[in-house]
């Protein structure tokens, strides 16, 4: 049986930043909470650069430590969710990928996007994790390019009053990840699970659309309803019937860390609450770069892992949990080990 590994990674962060006290200032209504508190969002990273290239510098970074040249990737999926190309053009046809894959060199790749909301990273690496494992490619680049804070923009333009939908829109930031996948020879470098669930019916609790009341995105989401108790067992329910049909236990895994979508502070303790009360043994250590980035949207996992690397780099093989919770409503798991990524 073939495995999927992540052979190298890849971040761009744009250096200006914007602080959530400088969005809160710029509003007309003052918030019935603590926005900086519940989240703990001290600050974002923005950019008026479009998606492709913030994707591509991303590629390059993983590129610079990967031992495939572009003109070797087989594969490039793009996966974001904000879709600025040439400026603040929003574009579909051709896809971002083939932008993204003209710009790196890699012209010989197979070029699609895949857009899952906040999981499309972690649904692209999902594709080609099936494709290496199915022998269809050798390797393959998934990679995205978010700029999204101009919901935050027409957030601050918009909000009026105290239960407005736009008030999630001031939490995200601006990055840009990648990772090359290829084949795995060590069970001590290899994605061991990825499998996700589309839950349609709460589709309608997080939408991203043009503004209704100005020009500009919008993003509209009831936060109370998209994390509440029912929602949130989704990811242990699932995780739970894999690990049963593969016939090991959560802790039977050994994971040594667990990486949330980054949504905030209060959402990921919540998330840690109840997957230790679905799996009835602590959860892992839980590492995070909200306080600095905000929500980036579908980089954030790879995000927070590339930090977490810079901070701890390995002296061995290290397992991994990565949970996403994604619009839509999207949830699931991906399981890897990881020993030699360097960052």
């Amino acid at each position: 049986m073939r495995f999927s590994r992540v052979e190298s990674l890849g971040v761009f962060l744009p250096p200006d930043r914007r602080s959530t006290a400088q969005l809160l200032d710029a509003l007309s209504v003052t918030p019935p909470f603590d926005l900086q508190a519940v989240t703990g969002i001290e600050q974002h990273r923005v950019t008026t650069s479009d998606c492709t290239a913030l994707a591509a510098d991303a590629a390059r970074d993983a590129l610079s430590r990967s031992s495939y040249a572009p003109g070797e990737l087989d594969v490039v999926i793009s996966c974001s969710i904000s879709r600025f190309h040439d400026g603040s053009r929003l574009t579909f046809e051709p896809a971002l990928a083939t932008h993204i894959a003209r710009s790196l060199g890699a012209v010989q790749a197979i070029q699609f996007d895949v857009s899952n909301a906040c999981a499309g990273m972690m649904t692209g690496v999902l594709v080609l994790d099936r494709l290496i494992r199915a022998g269809v490619v050798r390797n393959g680049l998934v990679v995205s390019g978010e700029r999204i804070t101009p919901i935050a923009d027409t957030a601050v333009r918009e909000i009026d009053r105290d239960d407005d939908l736009q008030f999630a829109s001031l939490t995200v930031g601006d990055s840009a990840a990648a990772v090359v996948l290829d084949e795995s020879v060590d069970e001590h470098d290899r994605i061991h699970h990825i499998e996700m669930m589309s839950c349609a019916e709460y589709a309608g609790l997080c939408l991203g659309m043009p503004s209704n009341r100005t020009q500009g995105v919008a993003l509209y989401t009831d936060n109370r309803r998209m994390h509440n108790k029912d929602r949130l067992r989704l990811w242990p329910d699932l995780h739970r019937l894999v690990l049963e049909k593969a016939g090991t236990t959560f802790a039977g895994e050994g994971y040594d860390h667990l990486i949330h979508h980054q949504v905030g502070a209060v959402a990921i303790r919540n998330f840690q609450r109840c997957g230790e009360a679905a799996f009835g043994v602590p959860m892992p250590d839980s590492p995070t770069v909200y306080e600095q980035y905000g929500n980036t949207a579908s980089t954030s996992h790879f995000l927070a892992l590339h930090d977490h690397l810079r901070r701890a780099p390995l002296r061995g093989p290290r397992k991994y949990l990565f949970v996403p919770a994604a619009s839509g409503l999207v949830t699931g798991f991906m399981s890897a080990t990881v020993s030699k990524l360097e960052v």
